[in-house]
């Protein structure tokens, strides 16, 4: 099986910045786009970046400028550094993944997977 695990979250002022990690584990072959997305009270998922395994990132508007999206794919770990935060920046954010694993002797096609998701508060 696959897991993807996160941590940074936390409660900061607004101006402040985090940092969040996300390792992806298990039966891997292949580790494709990665990223976060995040998910306000009473709102829908949205994007927040991605990157692709050539480190080619893509932020939504609200937050270029502010976030930086990196991956070491030596150790199939995106990291999402988080400067001049905003309240409005509060959420869970979910690390994803698409990712290929070996399934006994084969390789399963590519399938999107999500961390459990971490907290980001920021206060004003």
């Amino acid at each position: 099986q696959v897991q993807l695990v996160e941590s940074g979250g936390g409660l900061v002022q607004a101006g402040g910045s985090l940092r969040l990690s996300c390792t992806a584990s298990g039966s891997i072959f292949r580790v494709d786009s990665m990223g976060w997305y995040r998910q306000a009270p009473g709102k829908q998922r949205e994007l927040a970046a991605t990157i692709t395994t050539g480190g080619t990132t893509n932020y939504t508007a609200s937050v270029k400028g502010r976030f930086t999206l990196s991956r070491d794919n030596a150790k199939n770990t995106v990291y999402l550094q988080m400067n001049s935060l905003k309240p409005e920046d509060t959420a869970v954010y979910y690390c994803a993944a698409e990712i290929s694993r070996w399934d006994r002797f084969r390789i399963r096609p590519a399938e999107n997977y999500w961390g459990q998701g971490t907290q980001v508060t920021v206060s004003s």
